[in-house]
């Protein structure tokens, strides 16, 4: 691979899934020769599984406790894994660098008050007079956020006041395409020269009632015990199983990374997205284009598959794949730790980025569906197709 000034590294790599906090535990899975121990809860959300989150001890990355109290765990979660990849590209303590380091996360709305929610809809079964009991309670009841849900840039806030990270911030919304779409943002602006290093990724926390309720007015959420991502039974609700999770890469050029003598996961080759109509083969025509020129070398190559689970477009991600990428191992991901929305498509890269630099055979996480692989992967291809809409793919060599 011909290197340039202007490639696009991963340095950084913060991960936290019900499989384990930090690259360690994960690094481990990947290595493993059997899949990891199944971690999936079934009575909190019943009939609804989901995938915890792990022991967490905050204070390794939030040491206040008063910024702990004041956020939930959808924000803590963000907070925390951002600051494990800072500290995992050596940046923790680099006041200079963090002051100039920007920052993309991708996430959804942040947590409601679901006891004020309630309220509100008990009160309202008593009264006809709806307009004014709403009024009533949005002027007694609100925290001071002013507003029934966190909302979304207060996770980007809360890094740059914890991690002191004061670069440019955005932050993007939008289910699956929003984790796309900040990856490839933070992509196109290193290899532009328009920014040198940036911390980019997101958090969902799958176990808030309220997230769960969307999945099933969607009927989109899986129900009963837990089954591989690529044969769920199709009369066991939707197919979706969420998972919470947080992901943050520290994205540099090689100039910049090289130049402080950072540690280089992997080199982002490829990258695109794209969005629209998914009838008559649009959705397969698209995912063509994303793909185009992308070549795949099956001894060495896997493919980190972000399928939702959700009925008929996992199927026909998987069928593309076949066509698109035959023999080339796939592995579904969200089988193994859940799946997480916006931050769907930065949890495919951490996972990538770790395969690729330590050279895994990574186990079928569903075996019956999955084949084994050959050799050490040393290329990994990265899709995630949105269980709505939004479509992505990446390529991540390792570094040689």
């Amino acid at each position: 691979m011909t290197k340039a000034a202007n490639d696009v590294v991963i340095t950084g790599i913060g991960i936290v899934t019900c499989q384990g906090v930090g690259v360690e535990p994960h690094i481990a899975h990947l290595n493993s020769e059997s899949l990891p121990e199944l971690r999936i809860e079934t009575d909190r959300f019943a009939p609804y599984p989901v995938h915890p989150l792990p022991e967490i001890d905050w204070s390794q990355q939030i040491a206040k406790r008063g910024d702990q109290r004041q956020m939930e765990n959808w924000q803590r979660l963000g907070v925390f894994s951002a600051g494990l990849a800072l500290d995992d590209a050596g940046l923790k303590d680099d006041v200079e660098a963090c002051g100039t380091m920007d920052m993309i996360v991708s996430c959804g709305g942040g947590e409601r008050d679901i006891n004020v929610d309630s309220l509100i809809v008990d009160e309202g079964l008593k009264r006809n007079d709806r307009e004014r009991l709403l009024n009533e309670k949005l002027t007694t009841e609100l925290r001071p956020t002013l507003f029934l849900a966190q909302l979304s840039n207060l996770m980007a806030g809360n890094i740059s006041i914890v991690h002191k990270v004061t670069g440019s911030s955005r932050t993007f919304m939008g289910e699956e395409g929003a984790g796309i779409s900040a990856i490839e943002t933070a992509f196109a602006r290193i290899q532009a020269g328009q920014s040198t290093h940036t911390l980019v990724g997101g958090a969902f926390v799958a176990e808030r009632a309220d997230v769960i309720l969307l999945y099933e007015a969607l009927g989109a959420h899986a129900t009963g015990a837990w089954t591989p991502l690529w044969s769920r039974d199709p009369n066991a609700g939707g197919g979706i199983m969420i998972g919470s999770v947080g992901a943050f890469l520290v994205l540099e050029s090689r100039a910049h990374a090289e130049a402080r003598g950072a540690r280089i996961y992997a080199t982002i080759t490829t990258i695109g997205g794209d969005r629209g109509l998914r009838d008559d083969g649009r959705l397969e025509r698209r995912l063509d284009l994303l793909a185009d020129g992308v070549a795949a070398d099956a001894d060495s190559t896997v493919i980190f598959s972000g399928a939702s689970g959700l009925r008929d477009v996992t199927g026909r991600e998987k069928t593309w794949l076949a066509h698109r990428f035959a023999d080339v191992p796939v592995r579904g991901y969200s089988g193994l730790v859940g799946h997480a929305l916006e931050t769907q498509f930065p949890l495919g890269l951490a996972l990538a980025a770790l395969a690729v630099s330590s050279e895994a055979k990574v186990p079928p996480f569903d075996p019956a569906a999955e084949r084994a692989m050959s050799g050490p992967a040393s290329t990994a291809i990265v899709t995630t197709v949105g269980h709505t809409r939004g479509e992505g793919l990446a390529v991540l060599r390792a570094e040689k």
